[in-house]
């Protein structure tokens, strides 16, 4: 049986990246049947948008897509089309594993947290408005007349939403990762102590949902502890569940643990969708030089050949990414001592697939 999956090779270095997950994939010897969709820069120039409805219709249509990074302009253009797919398709859970792999450049060899990020509200819910904007004019009324507040009308705002629903799907997704891939704790994140009526809110709901899982440890942290913890003592966590921007921080700060964001895959989880991606960004000044590491996205793959149920393949993949890593002679600059040679993207792939074949 082919997997039909829709393909989405991003912006700057996502083709190149993309080209050889595809490669290391179809070597696993399972069989897909690609289906190439644009979106971000080049679908801008293409279609008037970066994310065209086909590509949705794609996504939905074969429940499994494989992406590249997109890039998001910073302060103008286009809002962030990663942003875009999770809430138009509601992908409500982002899933990140960062563990150390033998021949990382890392200053530790025991860490091996899964990030589980609530990806649909928060401050990236999408709820803004401009300074001296009607909306933000209005809130300044609202916070005047309710909390006898005063605000500028020089202030922008984003509101931070917090639901139960959201909440309580997202504590549970985690839990049910847990109990499914023999973890022994989730750790609730917040900063409950200061933002009562969200965190708080979230913690509550956190507390009620752990205690359906009697089997599985739980405990709770509030943000900046857990910062200070994770550089200083990350093997005393195992998942941690976040709300939606202290889930973007906090990954990126245990990829740095591990060695770097080119060996930290990810996915974006919905109700029967799921979208696997590289947390790299799209590094356009490094597009066509077959320069940047490809393991991320690989491991990327690794993952949705897991979901797909094609474990011993996944396994067989993870395998032979781990022994480049691990021998250091077939990888890309990121991984490489400063007195030996990289290799490049495509170089790279090259050696996962004599692995794969050996």
């Amino acid at each position: 049986m082919a997997y039909k999956v829709t393909l989405i090779p991003g912006d700057g270095i996502g083709p190149e990246i993309t080209r050889a997950t595809k490669r290391v994939l179809e070597a696993t010897g399972v069989s897909f049947r690609w289906e190439l969709a644009v979106a971000g820069d080049r679908a801008q120039d293409m279609f008037g948008t970066p994310l065209p409805d086909y590509v949705l219709d794609s996504i939905t249509r074969n429940k499994v897509a494989l992406k590249g990074p997109i890039t998001t302009p910073v302060g103008h253009g286009f809002r962030s089309v990663n942003v875009a797919l999770r809430h138009t398709l509601n992908l409500y859970a982002c899933l990140r594993p960062c563990k150390t792999y033998p021949g990382t450049p890392s200053l530790y060899s025991d860490v091996d947290i899964v990030i589980v990020r609530e990806n649909t509200e928060g401050l990236y819910g999408g709820v803004e408005f401009d300074a001296w904007s009607p909306g933000a004019l209005k809130l300044q009324e609202l916070i005047s007349e309710v909390l006898d507040k005063q605000v500028g009308k020089d202030t922008g705002f984003s509101v931070k939403i917090t639901s139960e629903r959201a909440s309580r799907r997202i504590v549970k997704f985690a839990f049910d990762y847990a109990k499914d891939h023999g973890r022994k704790k989730v750790t609730a994140v917040h900063k409950a102590n200061i933002l009562r009526s969200s965190d708080g809110f979230f913690l509550d709901i956190a507390r009620e949902v752990a205690r359906e899982y009697p089997e599985i440890e739980f405990d709770e942290v509030i943000i900046d502890a857990l910062c200070m913890e994770l550089v200083r003592k990350p093997h005393l966590f195992d998942v941690l569940v976040l709300p939606n921007l202290y889930g973007d921080f906090i990954s990126d700060l245990c990829a740095g643990l591990v060695g770097g964001m080119g060996v930290v895959p990810g996915a974006n989880i919905g109700d029967g969708i799921a979208v696997f991606e590289p947390n790299h960004g799209s590094a356009p000044k490094y597009a066509g030089k077959n320069k940047v590491n490809p393991m991320a996205m690989m491991l990327s793959g690794v993952m949705m050949l897991r979901h797909l149920g094609e474990v011993e393949a996944a396994d067989r993949l993870e395998g032979a990414i781990t022994q480049v890593i691990a021998e250091g002679k077939s990888v890309t600059y990121d991984l490489k001592p400063n007195h030996h040679p990289p290799v490049g993207t495509s170089e790279a792939a090259d050696a996962v697939i004599e692995k794969l074949n050996a």
